[in-house]
């Protein structure tokens, strides 16, 4: 399939939108180091410069980390997908695929060239007054909307019940923090999805992998048992799920 990401894209975005974490991360560690040269620190000096290039590292771990999942890895590639989403790609004619995204879109583009023939809806469930994120503000600065995005909420999607092939969820629906409203966001796709589709769920984890390499980032994930109780409780059941890095995780849902 065409590559239509450029190379560092990735990392580029997260230093792009984030920017303001990296700055005061680097403001911190030069006054850091002015103290250390200038302050006699005692029996506390190798504590003190252990504390510093445990914070340098931890920083560049994020960047390497970040570099080898958006863009050295073959994630959007869409390799990730199981033999049945193949399967689709073969038999796509009249079938309605939906990409839901939290306000930054970088699959539509992507999903549109892998299914040509079908029909794509783009809908951004982003709300300025509950994901306050400035990270997301500065990404939809800097990038247009997919044509004909819709913008809906999370607890209502604008479309019949049982009439949509495929939903992906591709890093999106943690930004839906509070758990109720992730549940009924989880229940409307279960609604509006044919007896014989499936939503496709990528998703950091608040794991062991995830918090070596963000450290105390990893608590803007959810857990592995959060996501499970979300999609039972939503009436839907993991038809399959994979690792797709060490730090990123697939689940294929259906409805119970």
């Amino acid at each position: 399939m065409e590559n239509l990401r450029t190379a560092f894209q990735g990392i580029s975005n997260i230093i792009r939108f984030n920017w303001h974490f990296y700055f005061l991360s680097f403001i911190l560690m030069l006054v850091w180091i002015f103290i250390g040269f200038t302050f006699n620190l005692g029996d506390f000096e190798n504590v003190f410069w252990l504390f510093l290039a445990l914070g340098i590292l931890a920083n560049g771990t994020s960047l390497v980390a970040s570099w080898y999942i958006y863009d050295f890895s073959n994630l959007y590639s869409l390799e990730l997908l199981s033999e049945r989403d193949k399967k689709l790609q073969l038999e796509q004619s009249n079938k309605l695929i939906i990409n839901i995204h939290a306000g930054f879109d970088e699959t539509s583009s992507i999903l549109r060239n892998y299914y040509p023939e079908a029909s794509i809806q783009v809908m951004d469930f982003y709300d300025p007054n509950q994901h306050t994120e400035v990270s997301i503000e500065r990404a939809r600065r800097a990038y247009r909307p997919f044509p004909d995005t819709i913008p809906i909420v999370s607890n209502k999607i604008p479309l019949d019940s049982n009439s949509v092939d495929k939903i992906f969820l591709l890093l999106a629906a943690h930004e839906i923090r509070n758990q109720e409203e992730r549940e009924t966001f989880f229940k409307e796709c279960k609604r509006i999805l044919r007896a014989q589709g499936s939503i496709i769920v990528l998703e950091h984890l608040r794991d062991f992998p995830n918090f070596l390499v963000y450290t105390i980032g990893f608590f803007h994930f959810h857990s592995h048992r959060t996501w499970l109780n979300t999609f039972h409780t939503a009436g839907l059941t993991v038809r399959a799920e994979k690792k797709v890095t060490p730090f990123l995780s697939y689940f294929e849902l259906e409805a119970l």
